[in-house]
């Protein structure tokens, strides 16, 4: 188990022996900035109340255990996108009630 801190957050990972624990610290290290970059400053208060978008964030960026996404700039505009769609789509609900 690999359990990295970054400020209040903590990140319990479970890798196997012959895993690499670097690369493991890096895959986390590399969610903390997507996250800071989407929340602004992330605390555990925006992944309480927003858990789904923090869910989204990680499987933009893992898929199946394995890193999906390299570029945070690609899994950013990923995530910016997914936002637009969704605001799109809860405007014509608004609107044809």
């Amino acid at each position: 188990l690999c359990f990295p801190r970054y400020a209040s957050l903590y990140f319990c990972c479970a890798i196997e022996d012959q895993d690499n624990e670097l690369l493991t610290l890096e895959v986390v290290h590399r969610y903390v900035e997507l996250l800071d970059r989407y929340f602004g400053n992330v605390c555990e208060l925006d992944i309480i109340f927003n858990f789904e978008k923090a869910y989204f964030i990680l499987d933009e960026f893992i898929i199946g255990g394995e890193v999906q996404e390299t570029s945070k700039r690609s899994a950013v505009k990923a995530i910016e996108e997914s936002d637009m769609l969704q605001e799109v789509r809860q405007g014509k609900t608004k609107s044809n009630h």
